[in-house]
């Protein structure tokens, strides 16, 4: 079910025991390529996936559609919250749900940016919210041992309008790719110990901005990328999200 595309009274009348899922994006470059709306559209194709596989069983709320994205500013058209907003706009839907009476909540992430303020979000308001089950899952985390048989770029192939974000833009919105503009990341090496992708993090934080790490905006090599591999990289995150939502349905914490 949609949020937003039910009426007040029909909120009103939901199983508050359904779990409630608030997709956290981003509006920022992907290099050459990909829409600055890569993130958002990624999120909400695995929102809608799941929304048509259970759709008696999860509430799909509005996406938060702006994230932290300081990293990216140096690219045109890219935008940004600072944490505070982020957390400010995430934690005031949030109680606003909880507030109608829902008591089981999904943040659905899919940006990098997200994870560190993701953490404190599920902190805070686990804190705040005894009684509440609060969850952080960011696609490519929760499905990480399936993704890394899927992927075929090794180790930092996988990172930012990359193999998979490429593949899920093909299969998700093929006119909004421009396929002659793909091509492999132009990475400017760290550290050792600072080099990690989506499925593999690296071993210390180091700040550098996505311009002085790679000039096209581009970490990993979505030349590897596929309408098929887009659907495969969709159905092994459902089976993990589906797996999440059953567990929480269940689930009778009390504070």
């Amino acid at each position: 079910m949609i949020w937003d595309q039910l009426t007040s009274p029909q909120i009103g009348k939901l199983d508050k025991n359904i779990p409630v899922v608030l997709c956290m994006a981003a509006t920022e470059q992907h290099g050459p390529h990909l829409p600055l709306a890569t993130d958002r559209l990624i999120g909400e194709h695995i929102a809608k996936t799941l929304n048509d596989a259970l759709p008696n069983d999860v509430l799909i709320l509005p996406t938060v559609s702006v994230g932290y994205s300081t990293h990216h500013m140096g690219f045109a058209g890219s935008l940004t919250l600072t944490h505070e907003t982020f957390m400010h706009q995430v934690s005031d839907i949030v109680d606003s749900v909880i507030h109608h009476g829902f008591k089981k909540i999904i943040l659905l992430n899919s940006h990098g940016g997200n994870l560190g303020i993701g953490q404190v979000l599920v902190e805070r308001l686990g804190y705040k919210y005894p009684e509440a089950d609060i969850v952080m899952a960011t696609w490519w985390r929760m499905a990480a041992e399936a993704l890394n048989e899927i992927s075929e770029t090794g180790p930092g192939g996988v990172g930012h309008a990359c193999e998979f974000e490429t593949s899920l833009m093909l299969l998700i919105a093929p006119h909004l790719v421009v396929k002659e503009m793909i091509k492999r990341s132009e990475n400017t090496p760290t550290f050792s110990w600072a080099e990690g992708d989506m499925l593999r993090g690296s071993k210390a934080s180091y700040y550098c901005s996505f311009k002085q790490m790679t000039p096209n905006g581009v970490y990993g090599d979505p030349t590897f990328a596929s309408v098929e591999k887009g659907q495969r990289i969709t159905d092994v995150v459902l089976t993990e999200l589906k797996q999440i939502v059953i567990d929480l349905k269940a689930s009778t914490k009390k504070s």
